[in-house]
């Protein structure tokens, strides 16, 4: 029975928890993609994590490419890879304990069309930055909202890092503080003029004594000591892209694309983005490069045209 692939799979979602400190999010994820592949295994006669081989890999990628969403549509490339993402990681962990099966490192990823990079331009991001101050909301929650969209700016958080800020958290006179994110890694960040003024005005008209930094300002809401929940920035920050006549999506991961892209058509220099931005591998920070590359930008102006 497909049980004992299971109870292997059972055993290597606990060692990814325990030991190697995965958030409960990325152990449901895996949970979902290894259990599939566990179903699957079972309908095509594999009863062991021995009997896994490149044949039955093969037909789980076919299986995963012909499947369809909730909506009717094929897996995304990047959901199919997620899968064998998983899928390694668990043949990984039974190398390491010494049972036989199917060596990882041949299974290979799908090849992914390049990602594109959704960002504010900088009249747009002007606009929706200075959109707070434009209603007519009590002054505490324009207080808050801008101080919200100069952070995430400032600072390129995630949603869910910013939702968690406590007010000890930042330090207003060192304009740097650190943050925890994916995977538990610890790095720095920091304020801009606007955001730590905006932060600091934002603070003097706090009446509550709740420690997070971003609270639920409705006053038919009981007061609790929970922070804004991250679902509530994504509908403040579309709030504000519609109020500065923004047209395309806006959510919080694009003002965080956009504090990566604007750092470097600025001049940085991809390794450092990388850390700012928190990504283990620098593959992920290359997505911007293709939008950003200052030098292809001065070949252009430099070179193209010139006998018009």
């Amino acid at each position: 029975m497909s049980d004992q692939i299971k109870q292997n799979i059972n055993a290597f979602l606990e060692y990814m928890e325990a030991e190697r400190g995965l958030s409960e999010k990325t152990i449901s994820n895996y949970h979902f993609y290894l259990h599939r592949f566990a179903d699957f295994a079972k309908e095509h006669k594999i009863t062991s994590v021995e009997k896994i081989d490149r044949d039955i890999i093969h037909q789980f990628r076919l299986y995963l490419s012909r499947l369809k969403d909730h909506a009717g549509e094929p897996l995304k490339k990047n959901t199919q890879n997620y899968h064998l993402i998983a899928l390694r990681g668990f043949l990984k962990y039974l190398v390491k304990n010494d049972i036989d099966s199917f060596q990882p490192e041949k299974i290979e990823l799908a090849k992914q069309d390049p990602r594109q990079v959704a960002f504010l331009e900088g009249v747009e991001l002007a606009k929706i930055l200075e959109a707070p101050t434009k209603t007519g909301d009590d002054e505490i929650m324009q207080l808050r909202d801008k101080a919200m969209l100069e952070l995430f700016f400032s600072t390129g958080l995630r949603v869910s890092e910013l939702a968690k800020l406590k007010i000890e958290d930042v330090n207003l006179k060192k304009d740097e503080f650190t943050v925890r994110g994916k995977g538990k890694k610890v790095r720095i960040v920091f304020l801009s003029d606007t955001a730590r003024d905006c932060l600091h005005k934002y603070f003097g008209k706090r009446m509550d004594v709740n420690p997070y930094i971003f609270i639920n300002l409705d006053r038919a809401r009981k007061t609790t000591d929970e922070p804004i929940t991250p679902r509530s920035i994504e509908r403040i920050v579309v709030k504000y892209a519609k109020l500065a006549g923004i047209m395309k999506e806006v959510t919080p991961h694009t003002l965080r694309h956009s504090y990566a892209t604007d750092l470097l058509m600025n001049g940085a220099d991809i390794r450092s983005v990388q850390a700012m931005l928190g990504h283990s591998s620098i593959t992920t920070t290359q997505v911007y490069t293709h939008i950003t590359d200052q030098q292809l930008r001065k070949v252009h102006k430099d070179f193209h045209g010139k006998k018009r």
